[in-house]
């Protein structure tokens, strides 16, 4: 076998496995349909007005326009960028522990955690 034909092969090879990779993953994540019912589950009985979570940080999860909004260090959201996104850093368990979300539960599932990061990369629409 030529290096030609085996340096085309492996490129090939790995552009097909970028395409399955790329069909498995989410897209067109919609904010009522894939994140309002991960944040309801997960984040609002803290962080909604008058809760514990809500108090600590200014932060409501409740719904799209207050979740943008952000709270008392700023926004949580980085629309197109969920690597440097608060949301996806704290529920990736990327910040420090202590400060991890949910607070004091287990981590959200993998499944939960992929949803919101595509959400937030494809532009954190209200959809």
């Amino acid at each position: 076998m030529s290096a030609g034909f085996k340096a085309v092969s492996r490129c090939s090879l790995a552009a097909v496995a970028l395409l399955a990779t790329a069909a498995c993953a989410p897209s067109g994540v919609s904010y009522s349909k894939g994140v309002q019912p991960i944040l309801s589950k997960n984040c609002s009985e803290c962080h909604a007005p008058g809760k514990e979570g809500f108090i600590a940080s200014g932060l409501d999860t409740t719904n799209y326009p207050s979740l943008m909004k952000g709270g008392k260090f700023g926004p949580l959201v980085k629309p197109g960028d969920a690597l440097s996104s608060s949301l996806n850093m704290l529920v990736e368990g990327r910040a420090h522990a202590s400060i991890r979300m949910p607070h004091g539960r287990e981590k959200l599932p993998d499944a939960d955690i992929e949803i919101l990061k595509v959400w937030v990369n494809e532009g954190a629409k209200n959809n």
